[in-house]
């Protein structure tokens, strides 16, 4: 079966697998302590035009995101999202069940404006009893988003300017940052990145790596004992070796950008495919995740013959669904769907 259900539903890039092996009975010291480890930091500093960046590995997204917010925030401030933003939507409570409560402004196709940070922080601050109230204490951004699109560096400067305004960190969630960074419209590079964010992470879960999301602190902004508020959240993995070998392997010779340049791609010709065969884009995404709208009879149609997600209810007779390439889709992929299609 066809499967164009999500970006993480393959292994990982054979070289990382073969560097894996290729280590496999060498003894390292744990914790992250291991030279790949160190290795990999130097070249995501490398990368991103910052020597001086604090780099940290995690497993997961979700781990990310909740001790990233957790360790940033004070107890009574909360976070500032777009309602269709991640960690609203799609981390079953994960950070208020740490005690931040998130807090939302509009979304616009998955993005949240400057203006709008502003007038929750400037509404904030007029209300006479805001010391009873959640503070906002950062702002949180996906690049891409949940529906794929991205911030231009025009948006990202906005929104950098506001968070320093008001003296609060910007939190970029990286998940799918590869992807960003290699769509063929996008302005905002990784060092532009790591200039206006305070804290970002590049994901390898989503990206070629079988798990691991490496933190980037960019201001000499670490939050004090971070690695130990890492190993309260049971997120500190002994052999941090697997992480650390995975990154160095990404960010050896290009090879995080390479691959995640193979999902655009894919997911152009993805593009071409659907608007040839007539049909209508729920959102215009320049990434790897794509929109498309579909009956309801076409969907019980595909859905033996390739694996999709349903998104949402479009109208009564009509589902958003989303269709995503990754670092492993195939041409051969595409051709087969066209053929099902």
């Amino acid at each position: 079966m066809l499967s164009f259900e999500c970006d993480y539903n393959t292994g990982a890039h054979p070289k990382i697998l073969e560097a894996l092996m290729r280590t496999n009975m060498e003894p390292c010291p744990g914790y992250g302590n291991d030279v790949y480890t160190k290795m990999a930091r130097e070249k995501i500093r490398a990368a991103c035009g910052r020597k001086d960046a604090d780099v940290r590995f995690l497993v997961g997204g979700t781990q990310t995101n909740r001790i990233v917010i957790d360790s940033m925030l004070q107890n009574y401030e909360g976070v500032i999202s777009a309602t269709t933003g991640h960690v609203n939507a799609h981390e079953a409570g994960a950070i208020e069940a740490s005690g931040h409560k998130v807090l939302t402004v509009p979304g616009y196709d998955g993005k949240l404006r400057a203006d709008d940070v502003e007038d929750l922080i400037s509404r904030f601050y007029a209300d006479g009893s805001y010391e009873h109230m959640v503070f906002p204490g950062m702002v949180y951004i996906s690049h891409p988003t949940e529906y794929g699109t991205l911030y231009t560096l025009g948006e990202l400067e906005e929104i950098s300017s506001v968070c320093r305004r008001h003296s609060i960190p910007l939190f970029l969630d990286g998940a799918r940052l590869g992807y960003g960074l290699m769509s063929r419209g996008t302005d905002v590079t990784l060092s532009d990145i790591a200039d206006l964010c305070d804290v970002f992470y590049i994901g390898g879960t989503k990206v070629g790596a079988l798990c691991g999301e490496a933190v980037v602190f960019t201001h000499n902004n670490a939050p004090k004992h971070f690695f130990t508020t890492v190993k309260q959240n049971g997120a500190l993995l002994a052999k941090g070796r697997l992480l650390g070998i995975q990154f160095d392997t990404l960010f050896t010779d290009g090879l995080y950008f390479e691959i995640s340049k193979n999902a655009i791609d894919r997911a152009e010709e993805l593009k071409d495919l659907f608007a040839q065969k007539g049909y209508p884009f729920f959102k215009n995404s320049p990434t790897n995740q794509q929109f498309i709208v579909l009956s309801d009879e076409k969907i019980s149609e595909l859905a033996p013959l390739v694996r999709f997600e349903v998104w949402e209810r479009v109208d009564e007779g009509h589902c958003a669904v989303r269709f995503a390439t990754s670092w492993a889709t195939e041409r051969s992929d595409i051709e087969a769907l066209a053929k099902i299609l």
